[in-house]
């Protein structure tokens, strides 16, 4: 049985300090009175809308393997949850590979789904583990219109070469310096652009579509993608890495049973899939625990 507790960070030291009051563990394996081990896997999440929608993802898949599970949603940034998950306070976190390679160790180089899940196995405490990372990727891009990939033949981000120096690209304005930004796009690609404009990323999409920008830095699981049909082009030198949807555990807390769930969703969540999910859940305001169920009954992982 799922207990659905949704805490913010703020919240979270409330709820250890009011349990110790109370001289119970939040996190303890049994139920009081229960007579027996009532262990049960922890999900929880960071404070965005698409992080809360996998965590139901992987809470429901697991739930129906017949694990007892617990959610702890919205809690924050990577700098809050992490030492959560290494000391066991939750079981399950939903993560991005190339993200956690970064976390542990900033100076790495970039490089493929594989690659970057062998860097990451490397460079793990021995409690943690990343089990297998889905095809589904939240990462950078660089995106255009749908009118504008059809007028100038455009999928690569190569294909932009002798267009871009008529283009503006829009984007946070870190994009304009960073490494994996406009000058890795020079050196990488070739690609300049006639200018940069830095913008916020709620007013991106809607530049974008109105043409006052023509390719746009844009993440590959954004909502906006599907709402407005955009298309982001492809990177076949890879100069954005991976950064694929993984779930990282700890791993005392998690049985094979766990594992094979956790896995089988992993199988089967696509980019796309990412997309149109996170537009019911940000654009249509649905909400996630709904999207999440009808996405595993989709999937036959219901």
């Amino acid at each position: 049985m799922r207990i659905p507790t949704r805490l913010t960070a703020a919240g979270f030291p409330v709820l250890l300090v009011l349990s110790a009051c109370a001289g119970t563990d939040p996190y303890s394996s049994e139920d009081e009175g229960s007579g027996g081990d009532q262990s049960r896997i922890v999900v929880g999440s960071a404070d965005f809308p698409e992080s809360t929608l996998i965590a139901e993802i992987y809470a429901q898949a697991l739930e129906a393997e017949g694990e007892q599970v617990e959610t702890h949603l919205n809690i924050g940034s990577r700098e809050v949850y992490w030492e959560q998950v290494e000391d066991g306070s939750l079981s399950v976190f939903p993560e991005y590979n190339g993200a956690i390679l970064y976390h542990l160790d900033p100076e790495s180089e970039v490089g493929t789904t594989e690659e970057t899940n062998e860097r990451v196995r490397e460079a793990l405490p021995e409690e943690l583990e990343i089990l297998d990372s889905a095809p589904a990727q939240s990462k950078d891009s660089v995106t255009v219109t749908r009118e504008t990939a059809e007028q100038h033949d455009l999928e690569t981000i190569a294909d932009l070469t002798d267009v871009a120096g008529e283009m503006v690209i829009g984007g946070p304005p870190e994009f304009e310096t960073r490494a994996q930004g406009l000058p890795g796009l020079e050196s990488t690609y070739g690609v300049e652009f006639e200018d940069f404009r830095s913008l916020e990323a709620g007013i991106i999409p809607e530049a974008l579509d109105g043409d006052d920008i023509q390719a746009a830095n844009v993440f590959t699981a954004d909502a906006s993608i599907a709402a407005y049909d955009f298309v982001p082009l492809e990177d076949p030198e890879n100069l954005f890495g991976a950064q694929n949807v993984t779930p990282l555990v700890h791993s005392d807390d998690v049985s094979d049973t766990a594992r094979e769930a956790l896995n089988a969703v992993s199988a089967e969540l696509s980019t796309e899939d990412l997309r149109e999910l996170n537009e019911r859940v940000g654009i249509d305001h649905e909400d996630a625990d709904a999207v999440a169920a009808d996405w595993l009954q989709s999937a036959g992982l219901d």
